[in-house]
């Protein structure tokens, strides 16, 4: 199986791949080695791709006029495979996945690959089946449909037998006519994507998407489908804050093992390192796997990276579209790698005795709030961090961010309190009963003044209070302490899996003197938890840490 090979290689080190494949490559062997407990390659399915792979025909490029079971690429194989053959084991009428992300530098065929898997579908799918393309514009749309037809066009033992058309071409969307389904390229829309009932949708060039719309309405439409399937692909975009880049945090967490969602699929080809692209080869090798394959691929990349070298000008292009970094002029990364946060873990904290420190991120009436409580025990920092969303917003949450958080609730480290908005008064209540409940001693509570200042005066009467300023040349301190009791494994926690998600949500940046700090408007998906974190350990730091003063306000009662 080429797609099993591929992977192996991956694994293997053969093939340099980054990080997030390798991890995703580890779950295809095993299921296609059968040591998987819950789903399984189905050989029937195998057989029928290779089957329609064998007469498929490439129209174009260098391998012009092979069978497409020929000219596929390592990475192609992989992921028609486990796409489309990947089953339930004990119904394997049922495909386990129901997206399945690429990222992928520009000219790696990533539109091609969509192109292909459509075809299949379309050929064995259920009748009536349906299936639509969106991108930014109709010109992008339609790149699969180009691909399709030229495709269908080449291939003239799929496009007919005996003489009777399989397939009709018209202008705006191909018909299958032995299965009797359809496809069409769809323009992006914000308000006319709605009323779709897509077996399987591709949403091209996400990264450039204004709003995650077109997805979310694609996605309602699949309700009730048996074998949907969604197809997110793009290159990386200038920006941090854009549609993609929410889908390829989502799956990593998924494929870190912090969220439970075996039903998603990605392969992210971005680098595992950003900072020496002038001359580290793995960077281009990462992000393109087709110029692992194919030697003109790789010697155009060294030439475009030798002109990004020598014209900034073009370095943005070549940085975001040919290696997968985003490049906007000022350095976004993420915070902490989340395997050093797991590394983490402890079974469990006794708080009993222990002097803390808290600090609270109180956001707006209607999004997550969260405290955290911190201390410090022969140089390591223990931490216990509690989040608060509107109980009448669960399942709107839930949607929206494709979070459990009925799941983290009955965990004890989530707490549903007020209607559509938190409720300040229980978080409140929450925080003054933290000494009797921990039998611990509240040394200072820090917190943003934005939000935070009427609780702040009520806590204020009973413990010292302390505004912390958020501003980078106050957060650096803290930010870094707190990166470098991670790395060292000085920090500890008891599990928690939504501040887990928050710290691979997190994306710090530097200000003109260098300062680094945790940004909300970098970081992709909600970090709360690790503001709040951050903030207590800036109390913790300043008291036991270190004596130089910060620049902190006290509030005063």
């Amino acid at each position: 199986m080429q797609a099993l090979r591929y992977a192996n290689d991956v694994v293997s080190g053969q093939v340099d791949a980054p990080k997030y494949v390798k991890l995703q490559a580890e779950e295809f062997i095993k299921m296609a080695m059968d040591e998987h407990e819950l789903y399984v390659i189905d050989p029937q399915k195998v057989k029928i791709v290779n089957a329609l792979l064998d007469v498929l025909i490439m129209p174009k490029g260098l391998r012009t006029g092979d069978p497409m079971s020929k000219a596929l690429m390592g990475y192609q194989w992989f992921f028609i495979t486990a796409v489309l053959c990947a089953v339930h084991r004990n119904d394997r009428t049922r495909r386990r996945y129901d997206t399945a992300t690429l990222e992928i530098a520009r000219k790696n065929f990533k539109t091609y690959t969509i192109g292909v898997v459509f075809i299949i579908l379309m050929l064995t799918e259920p009748r009536y089946s349906k299936f639509f393309s969106v991108a930014p514009d109709g010109s992008l749309s339609g790149e699969v449909m180009q691909a399709i037809k030229d495709t269908l066009n080449a291939s003239t033992g799929i496009k007919e037998h005996n003489g009777k058309p399989r397939f009709n071409i018209w202008q705006k969307r191909i018909d299958c006519l032995l299965t009797e389904s359809e496809y069409r390229p769809l323009a992006y829309s914000s308000s006319r994507m709605d009323g779709r009932l897509p077996t399987a949708f591709l949403a091209d060039e996400v990264g450039a998407l204004p709003s995650s719309y077109a997805i979310d309405a694609m996605r309602s439409g699949q309700t009730g489908i048996k074998n949907k399937l969604g197809c997110i692909i793009s290159t990386k975009y200038p920006t941090a804050d854009n549609p993609f880049e929410a889908e390829v945090a989502y799956s990593k967490s998924v494929l870190d093992g912090i969220v439970d969602d075996p039903a998603n699929f990605a392969l992210l080809y971005e680098p595992d390192n950003v900072v020496d692209w002038q001359t580290n080869d793995s960077i281009l090798r990462h992000a393109n796997p087709v110029a692992c394959e194919l030697q003109y691929v790789w010697d155009d990349l060294v030439k475009a990276r030798g002109k990004a070298l020598a014209m900034p000008n073009t370095r943005e292009n070549f940085l975001t579209k040919h290696c997968n970094i985003i490049y906007s002029g000022s350095g976004t990364e993420t915070y902490v790698d989340i395997n050093d946060v797991l590394a983490c873990r402890t079974q469990g904290i006794d708080w009993r005795g222990r002097v803390v420190w808290l600090g609270v991120d109180l956001s707006m009436t209607n999004d997550n709030c969260s405290v955290s409580m911190v201390s410090e025990e022969n140089g390591k920092i223990l931490d216990d961090t509690w989040f608060f969303i509107p109980e009448g917003r669960i399942d709107e949450k839930n949607a929206m961010e494709r979070i459990d958080y009925r799941t983290y609730i009955e965990q004890g480290k989530v707490f549903a309190c007020g209607n559509k908005t938190v409720d300040y008064g229980f978080i409140e209540d929450f925080v003054l009963a933290l000494p009797s409940k921990y039998g611990v001693q509240i040394q200072a509570i820090g917190y943003d003044r934005y939000n935070a200042l009427s609780s702040a005066q009520k806590w204020d009467k009973v413990f010292t209070t302390v505004q912390i300023r958020q501003h980078s040349d106050t957060l650096h301190p803290p930010t870094k302490l707190l990166s470098e009791k991670i790395d060292e494994q000085d920090f500890m926690y008891e599990k928690n899996q939504l501040l887990e998600l928050n710290f691979t949500n997190a994306k710090c940046t530097y200000d003109t003197n260098m300062n680094r700090y945790v940004t909300k408007k970098k970081s992709q998906g909600k970090i709360d938890g690790v503001v709040s974190l951050i903030n207590a350990v800036a109390l913790l730091q300043l008291d036991r840490f270190m004596n130089d003063q910060l620049d902190f306000v006290v509030q005063t009662g």
